[in-house]
């Protein structure tokens, strides 16, 4: 019989003052992630102080909260709960001076909502989550010199599938054996449309500074194997093309697993520990 030998359990290091306290909206396949890699200190000046979801909030050691005293401990809110939470709790957080990221960039497809969240005093950061580029995008419309830019994603059928699609939608979706085109229009039209899988459409809307300048459109694909994101902007100075081919997250099909480790990135850089500036 071989013997039992004790592991050492690692245990977070202490937080130290200054850290940026972070709260995490969702438990799901993005926000678990996020919330085990910072309660594990890995993410260096940040540390989990609560996290919040449909059934309220907790601390990181499962000891509830009561009421919304978990803002009082907040420096940044991570929203990873989907649309909703950004319209229900989103509000609040920039009201009472915390900033908010949000991952779920559909919903500022609301222009009321986007006011709202823009007003102050927290300050409102957007995760560009599942895609890349966007700093080509930002550089060529802030100088000016955008013309046009067009996303299209191309995803499995079943992970396209709404409630607003009829039987011979979904059937038509679901029968394909060739990419075929879903729906096209608007960034907010596509986002609204498929609030869980088609947030980079805002986003690219948002970088373009302008929606009226992004045309985005949805494909389903059933011999795809990867969740790709095709990006063209054109340019007085250049055109540029960057396609982004995402493996789905296990627990998700619906969304990336590269989106956590952009979550992460974001909250090391307003931590304040970037090496570099990229």
């Amino acid at each position: 019989m071989s013997e039992a030998v004790a592991v050492p359990v690692p245990t977070a290091p202490r937080p130290r003052e200054g850290d940026l306290r972070v709260v995490v909206l969702g438990k799901g396949a993005i926000g678990a992630p996020v919330r085990e890699a910072l309660a594990s200190g890995h993410v260096q000046g940040a540390q989990l102080t609560a996290i919040v979801d449909r059934r309220g909030a907790t601390r990181p050691d499962g000891e509830p909260i009561q009421g919304d005293t978990w803002l009082d401990e907040a420096d940044l809110v991570v929203e990873a709960a989907g649309q909703t939470a950004v319209a229900s709790l989103g509000p609040s957080v920039i009201a009472a001076g915390v900033d908010l990221l949000v991952l779920s960039i559909g919903a500022l497809g609301d222009g009321d909502l986007h006011d709202r969240l823009s007003a102050g005093p927290g300050r409102l950061y957007l995760s560009t989550g599942a895609i890349g580029g966007l700093d080509v995008l930002r550089a060529v419309a802030d100088a000016g010199t955008l013309q046009h830019a067009r996303i299209e994603t191309t995803k499995k059928p079943r992970t396209l599938i709404q409630d607003w699609m009829s039987q011979g939608q979904r059937a038509e979706l679901l029968d394909a054996v060739s990419r075929v085109e879903v729906l096209r229009g608007s960034p907010q039209h596509i986002a609204a449309a498929f609030p869980a899988s088609a947030n980079v459409a805002m986003a690219v809307a948002a970088a373009a500074g302008s929606p009226s300048l992004v045309e985005a459109a949805v494909f389903a694909d059933p011999t795809c194997t990867v969740t790709t994101h095709e990006i063209t902007v054109e340019s007085t100075t250049g055109t540029y093309r960057f396609q982004i081919a995402n493996r789905p997250s296990p627990e998700n099909p619906a969304t990336s697993g590269l989106v956590p480790l952009s979550v992460l990135r974001a909250i090391r850089d307003l931590a304040g520990r970037k090496e570099t500036v990229l």
